[in-house]
């Protein structure tokens, strides 16, 4: 499956030259995981955000989201959200920073 470049590009830009940040092909897409831990991603044209297990209900409750349900089971602390969801810069920084302030909190792997 192919991945929203456009998208990938609009998320390298908002992690900036940050050098805990990689990038590993996951899911079909591409994945953008700080100290070793997946962030945010890319599938399609959606965007994947850990924001962990705490805090998924208040995450679904947000316009444009769905359960990460890549295996037939939903993935707690894991959301989708639809493109049309972060098609603004300001929405999309948001849901970023949350899936990157939620893995900074997690021990390096």
């Amino acid at each position: 499956m192919a991945f929203d470049e456009g998208l990938a590009e609009r998320i390298r830009a908002r992690l900036g030259a940050d050098p805990g940040i990689t990038e590993k092909r996951m899911f079909g897409g591409l994945a953008f995981l700080y100290q070793g831990h997946m962030a945010v991603g890319v599938t399609g044209d959606e965007l994947m955000v850990r924001v962990g297990p705490d805090a998924t209900e208040a995450a679904l409750a947000r316009p444009g989201t769905r359960p990460f349900d890549f295996t037939g089971r939903p993935m707690r602390g894991w959301v989708v959200v639809a493109s049309s969801a972060v098609s603004e810069d300001e929405a999309l920084a948001a849901w970023i920073d949350q899936g990157h302030a939620f893995v900074a909190s997690l021990p390096p792997k």
